[in-house]
């Protein structure tokens, strides 16, 4: 093996400071910047007792004789990378763990090395956190979206056992980011773009500010490289013409600082590049219209003393309305706090002053990974670690509503990005929620069940919509009812993963729930044709067939009946003997016109059973039934044409009839030829109301200058129904002609 310190230079890591106002954000370290592993221990001493170094530097010789002879593209020695990642965690001041799991954080991904060869030399937490960062190689995955998807669902959810996954994964794509030069462009973009999509976001919702600027800016470089050109462009002209205005403010916050006799530092800084171009996309402004490209921080000892100097400010420079937001009080989802106002500086240049206290900005700047630097000393944390935590919580929610881990990460990426406002429960709790929120929104926010049951809400004591947008600063109230349920309609409103989520996975649950009722039906209607009943099948018999057809349980096979992907017929002769083979779809060889027993319809057999909008039957209609795999029954008038094209797949239909007395309204369309006349459509419109029937749609087309033909969809409880409906419309002189369609 090559000598440890001979290969364990390393590229320098990003400072975590910046002090100019106007210094362009540096998104890479010089090509030849190099750390020894050496200096990385001496680094740690500052923190890490002798012990835990020397047990680092043995996890640093494992790693590298795990990636001896591989190279990275830039041709340097692998090493070099785990080593770097472990640098930037080191600069968080992480415990020695997780610096010892960022070594060997590619070993089991890109080496022999296995997780129990990791148990046995270190211990199972190291083990854990190593492969919670690796992806999943071993499985074939249709997709490069799907087998990414799956990697990412992995990782989250090993986060959500140790934070600590996380953090390392941040720390490796920055890494990896600084160094992406040595990849091709179309790799550039890509990894670039899911950087922006996914792992900036998380640094963000994790409140990690060091990690999440750089991680924007080399995103933004690689991903719109152009863009990101002329944008410099235009900032560093900006920044020559208002470099003297930089230095007067600065000068001017210090000079009232000191006679109040405040201690404070003022920093003058220019914002990040990715930040003012993200304000131009999402307001949809050009450059000369995003004025507030400075900011200036101000740190203080206390939160009292933040007030003052915010006064202090507010009297030096007009504050702009509306443009003040206290995040002391009211702290980010990520925990960030701080004062911000934008005020109108020297020549009528727009700035932002941003006041905080020192925790406050070691927590703007580490987030949740102050909870490892300061966890001894006095500096709380509870704050960050809670949201965290809470956030976590609902990303495990999230995965056990979702139903692949593609729609995992949907899920995910939505409650990535927060344009947030703030509401409260009736009993003062604050909630903080996507901009756009809904009262469904806030309902799946304080529980899964609250939001399964609510029925109505109130909003400051005035009952409202559930599909009201939220503002800040209101009081919502959720009425619930037990025998609620979700709406598949509210996914067209809700904006936040975690009801999207939860939404879905009702649905889906409901689906199966009534997937299986209708199995049972249907494989007891064919058993009770075979003078068997499904009870009195010996559960030996049952047993063996769930095994024979892999299924885990009757109820699985139920569902799977109910949902078209087997026929009951098949499954009730074999279950009672029958020899008879299944073929490749699933499906027997049989006649069906040799068993005539019919499933009764009732109408309220829910999503399992549809009914066709090509012929739109209701009761009293002769029909007939199709199966369609994963959706159930599809229900035809029996003289309808697609019905009829299908005749040869005779394994699809299903004898059906409707049960003696229906339940709900079904749609059906007619048409009404009027002659033309003013408020002939209210007239119409008033009778077919008044016969108890509610208009879904209307629609009108003039058939001549005499003549309108109206097309109404409306809902119905049976033919007769339908037919009094009509007898009625004909009575009216103005109607000349009346039909139901499709004929």
């Amino acid at each position: 093996m090559p000598s440890a310190l001979a290969i364990a230079t390393i590229p320098a890591a990003t400072p975590t400071t910046r002090s100019a106002a106007i210094e362009p954000a540096r998104v890479s370290d010089p090509p030849n910047a190099r750390y020894l592993i050496s200096d990385l221990c001496s680094y740690l001493e500052s923190y890490l007792t002798p012990e835990q170094i020397s047990e680092f530097y043995r996890a640093y010789l494992f790693g590298a004789e795990a990636h001896e002879g591989q190279k990275r593209r830039s041709g340097e020695p692998y090493i070099f990378h785990p080593v770097a990642v472990a640098r930037i965690l080191a600069e968080m001041r992480m415990d020695y763990k997780c610096l010892i799991a960022a070594l060997l954080h590619d070993v089991i991904e890109d080496t022999p090395v296995a997780k129990e060869q990791l148990v046995d030399a270190f211990d199972e937490e190291i083990a854990e956190l190593v492969d919670g960062v690796s992806k999943l190689s071993q499985i074939d995955f249709a997709s490069r979206a799907e087998a990414q998807a799956a990697s990412l669902q992995k990782m989250l959810l090993a986060m959500t056992r140790d934070i600590r996954v996380i953090l390392i994964k941040l720390a490796d794509r920055l890494h990896n980011m600084r160094t992406l030069g040595a990849m091709k462009p179309e790799s550039c973009r890509r990894i670039s773009r899911e950087t922006l999509e996914i792992f900036a976001p998380i640094a963000n919702r994790l409140g990690i500010d060091r990690i999440r600027v750089e991680l924007e800016d080399l995103g933004f470089m690689y991903h719109w490289p152009w863009r990101r050109h002329i944008l410099q462009r235009a900032l560093q002209k900006v920044c020559g013409a208002r470099i003297e205005m930089v230095g007067i403010v600065e000068t001017t916050l210090r000079h009232a600082l000191h006679q109040e006799g405040i201690e404070g530092v003022v920093e003058g800084r220019r914002k990040h590049l990715y930040g003012i171009y993200r304000k131009m996309r999402d307001k949809r402004r050009g450059f000369s219209e995003i004025v507030d490209v400075f900011a200036f921080r101000i740190t203080v000892d206390r939160v009292d003393t933040c007030y003052r100097v915010l006064g202090l400010v507010h009297n030096l420079y007009k504050p702009v309305p509306g443009r003040f937001k206290d995040y002391i009080a009211i702290p980010k989802t990520n925990g960030y706090q701080s004062l911000h106002s934008v005020l109108v500086g020297p020549q009528g240049t727009h700035i932002e002053i941003q006041i905080r206290t020192e925790d406050m900005q070691r927590m703007a700047e580490s987030g949740i990974a102050a909870h490892w630097m300061y966890k001894n000393g006095a500096q709380a944390t509870a704050s960050a670690t809670t949201l965290a935590a809470d956030w976590l919580q609902n990303l495990l929610e999230m995965q056990r509503e979702a139903g692949d881990s593609v729609e995992f990460l949907d899920h995910v990426k939505i409650d990535l990005f927060p344009d947030e406002v703030y509401v409260f429960t009736p009993k003062g709790r604050i909630l903080t929620l996507k901009r756009g929120a809904t009262v469904i929104d806030f309902a799946y926010a304080i529980h899964s069940d609250v939001g399964n049951s609510c029925v109505a809400a109130r909003i400051d004591r005035r009952m409202v919509t559930l599909s009201t947008i939220l503002r800040s600063g209101q009081t919502i109230e959720i009425i619930t009812a037990p025998g609620a349920k979700p709406n598949a309609a509210w996914l067209n409103f809700v904006v936040t993963g975690k009801a999207r989520a939860g939404i879905r996975g009702y649905l889906k649950n409901l689906k199966q729930r009534e997937a299986q009722a209708l199995g049972r039906r249907l494989l007891g209607a064919e058993l009770s044709a075979l003078g068997v009943a499904l009870e009195s099948l010996d559960p030996i018999r049952i047993a063996a067939y769930l095994e024979q057809a892999h299924q885990n349980d009757l109820d699985e096979l139920l569902g799977d009946i109910g949902l078209g992907n087997r026929l009951a017929t098949f499954v009730a002769r074999r279950l009672v003997g029958s020899d008879e083979e299944e073929d490749a779809a699933g499906a027997p060889a049989v006649d069906r016109d040799v068993h005539p027993h019919r499933l009764a319809i009732r109408g309220t057999e829910g999503m399992v059973v549809s009914f066709a909008r090509c012929c739109r039957p209701i009761p009293g209609d002769p029909i007939a039934a199709l199966f369609s795999p994963g959706r159930g029954i599809v229900v035809h008038r029996s003289e309808c044409g697609n019905l009829g094209s299908l005749e040869t797949k005779r394994d699809k239909r299903l004898d059906v009839e409707w049960a003696s007395e229906p339940d709900g309204e079904f749609p059906t369309g007619i048409r009404v030829e009027i002659g033309n006349r003013r408020g002939a459509l209210a007239v119409v419109a008033g009778v077919i109301a008044e016969l108890g029937s509610n208009i879904e749609n209307v629609h009108s087309r003039e058939k001549d200058g005499m003549t309108t033909a109206l097309e109404f969809l409306i809902l119905v409880k049976s033919r007769q129904h339908l037919a009094t409906i009509m007898r009625r419309l004909r009575q009216l002189t103005l109607v000349l002609r009346i039909t139901r369609i499709p004929r």
